[in-house]
């Protein structure tokens, strides 16, 4: 007969801290993914339409005096 060994062990309790380094670690991945989708978003509206990303007063209201 192979001896029994002991019991199931009890699962270890989580610890009652928070990890810090692991939160900020995902707070600033979060941050840059969001980052990321506006500069996505910001850069496909510039393709879509490139003339619109640049302001009309420079090209009326431009006069030369020579």
């Amino acid at each position: 007969m192979v001896p029994a060994g002991p019991g199931p062990e009890e699962p270890t309790p989580e610890p009652a801290y928070v990890d810090v380094d692991k939160g900020l670690t995902l707070a600033c991945f979060a941050f840059l993914c969001l980052f990321l989708v506006l500069m996505v978003i910001r850069c496909a509206r510039v393709i879509v339409d490139p003339y619109s990303a640049i302001p009309t007063s420079t090209w009326e209201e431009q006069h030369l005096d020579d």
